[in-house]
């Protein structure tokens, strides 16, 4: 299977750069395997689609600030009269340190930019020493090893004040105070992604509300949205794609509540890419069921995979030849999705992470 099979061709200006004023203001489209149709509606009328008992399965993965801009010690930070804050750190900054995965209490994984200048045992500073980064070894392609320290003692603190939303590159602007809320499900709880699972950005408490009170039932899993979700594919051949690995865990209850409803012969509506993966991980190792527990998956779906758990997704709209859009073909078949991807560019639909987003019955 190749690569360029699964290209199209989007104009820019559909790429949403902000957010809805209101989270559930957003378009949907209705994509019917069975009947190989698809429906224009809107984001709030999912709970006259969906039906009692089915389960709807949420990622409750919280972004955090990961991206820190600084400086190498030993240099000063550049003067530059801007009235915005914002934009004049992005113009003072030297260096990006991109924190994408915590090892322990105070090491991390990180990409930093520009990678050729940084080298072992630097150190890096944020704020005015606040906050400061030890290069502890060098890897490929910008990746670093980096110990924190906090001048009054919390990282996480620390981070929290002079890190900025890692929006992702095609928001072609700086990320601003309301970002941190916006770049967030309504849901999020368990800090630890470097990428929001957008097709939750849609819910509201009042859409929530409705759900349940028609007999939606709802269940949470965390997945913790991590470079490996969003890593360009290379390889001409999707096969010789590997996935970063990405971590998960399931509670006793959610694992319950899923089982449950494969017994009973219920749909199961994940809820973002994220949820299908470690759904269908799980199930991949024991044998169609879903157990509780902690661990890492690297699965990537592609057209072939055969879905054990999942029978209604709901997602975004995502970017050429990603593994995202992958695995969105793999669970409704590339023709359809490419042909509901063409209406979708043909009526104005917002694209990728603050853009509309799809029902796949």
């Amino acid at each position: 299977m190749l690569l360029e099979e699964f290209d199209y061709a989007l104009p820019a200006d559909l790429i949403a750069q902000h957010p809805l004023t209101e989270r559930d203001a957003s378009r949907l489209l209705v994509l019917d395997r069975g009947a190989r149709t698809y429906q224009d509606r809107a984001f709030r009328e999912l709970p006259e689609i969906l039906r009692s008992g089915d389960l709807l399965v949420f990622n409750n993965t919280k972004v955090f600030p990961a991206r820190l801009l600084g400086r190498r010690r030993g240099t000063q930070a550049q003067k530059i009269g801007k009235r915005n804050p914002a934009a004049r750190e992005y113009l003072q900054a030297e260096i990006e340190l991109f924190l994408t995965r915590q090892e322990s209490e105070d090491t991390w994984q990180a990409l930093v930019r520009p990678g050729r200048k940084i080298r072992t045992g630097e150190i890096l500073l944020f704020g005015d020493g606040e906050l400061e980064a030890e290069v502890l070894s060098r890897g490929d392609y910008g990746v670093r090893r980096v110990r924190l320290r906090a001048r009054d003692g919390s990282i996480e603190r620390a981070i929290d004040r002079f890190g900025h939303v890692p929006l992702p590159p095609y928001i072609h602007r700086s990320d601003e105070p309301r970002d941190r809320e916006t770049y967030q499900t309504v849901f999020a709880k368990v800090r630890g992604a470097v990428a929001a699972p957008t097709a939750g950005f849609h819910f509201t408490s009042r859409v929530l509300e409705e759900l349940r009170r028609l007999g939606v039932e709802t269940c949470e899993i965390t997945l913790h949205v991590g470079l490996g979700t969003f890593q360009p594919v290379h390889a001409p051949r999707v096969e010789d794609h590997q996935m970063q690995a990405e971590t998960f865990e399931v509670s006793e209850s959610a694992a319950r509540a899923i089982n449950r409803a494969l017994d009973e012969h219920r749909r199961i509506v994940a809820v973002g890419t994220t949820s299908v993966r470690t759904l269908e991980h799980l199930a991949q190792k024991h044998g169609g069921r879903v157990e509780p527990g902690r661990g890492g998956t690297s699965l990537f779906i592609y057209p072939g995979f055969q879905f054990r758990v999942v029978s209604t997704l709901l997602t975004n709209f995502h970017l050429p030849k990603s593994t995202l859009l992958m695995l969105v073909c793999a669970f409704a078949g590339k023709e359809l999705v490419f042909e509901a991807y063409r209406h979708a560019v043909e009526s104005r639909y917002r694209f990728y992470s603050y853009g509309d987003c799809m029902l796949i019955l």
